[in-house]
């Protein structure tokens, strides 16, 4: 969703060494409500939260079956996903567990540990 909360220009890319950025297809989309028009029916949704619910604490990252085509979806750091959207999809949530007095992950960790596993899932690793 826009605003993103940091740039993708060349300059800031080549300054975070990101010299894969080439073979990413990247898609933004102006808000959720657009994307989630955008998105095949058929598609899974992943919704990524540190926040439990009245349901309880969301499934782990780690018993979750990723499949191709699958949506993994994560909220801004500062705030996380909406919480109506959370209300809406108790099913769709997904946390990783933390140790002890531990709150969170920084965004961009919870976004590495969340693909590599649905990468080692794919088994697009090696």
């Amino acid at each position: 969703m826009h605003p993103l909360g940091f740039s993708t220009d060349e300059k800031a890319v080549r300054r975070a060494g990101l010299d894969y950025w080439h073979l990413v297809e990247v898609r933004e989309h102006p808000s959720l409500l657009e994307f989630e028009a955008s998105r095949p029916p058929t598609s899974v949704r992943h919704l990524f939260s540190g926040r439990a619910t009245p349901k309880g604490a969301p499934r782990n990252y780690l018993d979750v079956r990723y499949q191709p085509g699958d949506y993994l979806v994560f909220g801004r750091e500062s705030v996380g996903l909406p919480e109506a959207l959370l209300a809406e999809h108790p099913d769709e949530l997904v946390g990783i567990p933390m140790p002890g007095l531990v709150r969170s992950l920084n965004l961009a960790n919870a976004v590495s540990i969340a693909v590599y596993e649905a990468l080692r899932q794919l088994d697009c690793l090696r």
